[in-house]
Parts: structure tokens; C-alpha cells; sequence
């Protein structure tokens, strides 16, 4: 479900719905663009990096890539679409699957 240029960002109201479906993650606004964020917290760097592999590729697959802080410990991750300067639906549905690989 990548977004086609010129597709709006999500209403308030519609973010606000997705956003209980991620309770995990948190919003965030960076130069007036909505976005998500959640920090995952691992042992060392080896399992951060093999988090950041996986989001990677799972991103790849989807054609959407976040913007991903990998550190000693912890990778945090954020969504947002560059072509909706805001939030999309798959921002939600890319933070679910992000859960996901975390949890497996």
C-alpha cells in the first residue's frame, strides 16, 4: 500500500485510530511533519544490528524505509512517508510489522 504522489497525509482523527492499533510507539512533529518513533532496547550491539538487518529488509520488500538509529543497545526506528509530508496508512501498518520482528 505505498501512497501515489499527491495522496493526503492522514487526518487527525484517522492517526489517532491507527495510532491505538501501535500503542508502543510515540508521535513526534520534526519540521512541522508527523511522525511515528519507538526505541526497541536489546543486550548489546550485535542484536541491535541484526534488528536494524531485519527492519531493513522487511522495508526493502515494501519499498518504504524509515529512518533508523542504531546505537550500543538500542535501535530506534521512525515512520513517516516523505511523498505525504505526514503520516500514511502504511506508516501504521510498517510500525506493526517493525513490532513484529521485534517479538519474534
Amino acid at each position: 500500500m505505498t501512497p501515489r504522489r499527491g495522496e493526503p497525509a492522514l487526518n487527525e482523527g484517522e492517526i489517532f485510530e491507527l495510532k491505538a492499533l501501535v500503542p508502543g510507539w510515540n508521535m513526534l512533529e520534526v519540521d512541522g511533519i508527523k511522525r511515528l518513533e519507538r526505541k526497541f532496547e536489546f543486550k548489546d550491539f550485535k542484536g541491535a544490528l541484526a534488528f536494524t538487518i531485519k527492519i531493513g529488509e522487511s522495508a526493502e520488500a515494501q519499498d518504504h524505509h524509515p529512518s533508523l538509529l542504531t546505537e550500543w543497545g538500542a535501535v530506534t526506528v521512525t515512520w513517516w512517508t516523505h511523498t505525504v509530508k505526514g503520516l500514511h496508512r502504511n506508516d501504521f501498518i510498517m510500525a506493526a510489522r517493525t513490532d513484529a520482528l521485534y517479538n519474534n
